[in-house]
C-alpha cells in the first residue's frame, strides 16, 4: 500500500468512518429493496404447491423443484409465443429507431416553415392516454385488413413521439461543421445520417431501444384487441392463459414460473445495455 493511500486512510476520523458505514448501509438497503420482488419471483417459481401456499411464507424453498417451470413451458405454447414476441417487438423497435433518427435529424438540422409547430405537435401526442386512441387504431387497422397479423400488432408502434423528441435533442448537439464538411465532400443526406450522425448517438439509440423493447414486450391491451389466433399471441397473452389455473393452489407456482421465464428477455436486455443506457438517461436529463 502506498504512502498516499495510508495517509488517506488515516485521515478519516471515527465520526467520518461511522458516517460512511451508515451511508453504505443505506445504499445497500436501497439496492436490495428493488431486487426483492425479483428474488421472490425466483424462489416462488421453484417452490412446491404446498410450500407456495404455506403460511407464514418461507423465505427460501426447502425442496426446490423445476416442475413448475416445466409445466409452464409445456402447458401452453410458450416457445411459439416467445418467438411471436421477439418478431413483434424486434420489428417495432427497429422501425422506431429508424423513423426517430430520420425525423429527429430533420427537426434538428433542417429549417423549414412550420418546423417548430410540427415538432411540438408531434410531442403533444405523447400526452394522449393510450386508451383514447385504442378504438380509432383498432378500426383503422381492421379497415386495412391487418387485424390478426404481426403487422397489425406492430403498425401503431412503428414510429414514436418520444423517440423523435429524444433523437432531436441529441442530434442538435452534433456540430453543424461536420455535416457541412460531409456535404462539401459530396455525401448525400442518408450517408451523412448513417455514417456521421448515428455513431454519435450511441447512448440515445441504446436508451430508446431499451425503452421500446420493454414497452413492446409488456404491451397487453393492444395485442389482445387486434389478435384472434392464439398461434400469434405474444408471451404476455400466453401468460394470461396460465392465469386461468390460479384458482387451484397446484398451479399458482406455475403462473409465477411462467412470469419468470417471460421476464428474462427484458432483464437480459437491460443488463447487457445498462452502462450505455444509464449514460443515455443522464445525458438526456442534462439536456433538459
Amino acid at each position: 500500500m502506498s504512502e498516499v493511500a495510508i495517509s488517506r486512510k488515516k485521515s478519516f476520523s471515527p465520526r467520518q468512518r461511522a458516517s460512511r458505514i451508515v451511508l453504505y448501509a443505506v445504499l445497500a438497503v436501497v439496492a436490495i429493496v428493488p431486487l426483492f420482488p425479483l428474488y421472490w419471483l425466483v424462489i416462488s417459481a421453484v417452490k412446491t404447491p404446498s410450500e407456495f401456499s404455506h403460511v407464514p411464507p418461507t423465505w427460501f424453498p426447502s425442496l426446490p423443484t423445476l416442475q413448475p417451470l416445466i409445466t409452464a413451458l409445456t402447458e401452453v405454447p410458450f416457445a411459439q409465443s416467445m418467438l411471436n414476441s421477439f418478431i413483434i417487438v424486434g420489428g417495432s423497435t427497429i422501425s422506431v429507431l429508424v423513423t426517430s433518427i430520420l425525423a429527429g435529424y430533420v427537426f434538428a438540422k433542417h429549417k423549414f416553415r412550420g418546423r417548430d409547430t410540427l415538432f411540438w405537435g408531434v410531442v403533444a401526442t405523447m400526452f394522449l392516454p393510450p386508451v383514447v386512441t385504442l378504438v380509432p387504431l383498432y378500426y383503422m387497422v381492421k379497415t386495412m385488413g391487418l387485424d390478426d397479423t404481426y403487422l397489425g400488432v406492430m403498425l401503431p408502434w412503428l414510429a414514436n413521439a418520444f423517440g423523435i423528441f429524444l433523437m432531436r435533442q441529441f442530434i442538435q448537439d452534433v456540430p453543424d461543421e461536420i455535416i457541412e464538411a460531409a456535404r462539401v465532400d459530396g455525401a448525400g443526406e442518408f450517408r451523412i445520417i448513417w455514417q456521421f450522425v448515428v455513431p454519435m448517438l450511441k447512448p440515445a439509440v441504446v436508451t430508446l431501444a431499451v425503452f421500446m423493447f420493454v414497452y413492446g414486450w409488456n404491451n397487453f391491451i393492444w395485442p389482445l384487441s387486434i389478435l384472434k389466433s392464439e398461434a400469434l399471441y405474444p408471451v404476455v397473452l400466453t401468460i394470461n392463459r396460465l392465469m386461468s389455473y390460479t384458482m387451484s393452489y397446484d398451479y399458482q407456482n406455475v403462473v409465477i414460473a411462467g412470469a419468470l421465464v417471460a421476464s428474462l428477455p427484458t432483464i437480459i436486455v437491460f443488463l447487457v445495455a445498462q452502462r450505455v443506457f444509464v449514460q443515455g438517461i443522464a445525458s438526456s436529463g442534462v439536456k433538459g
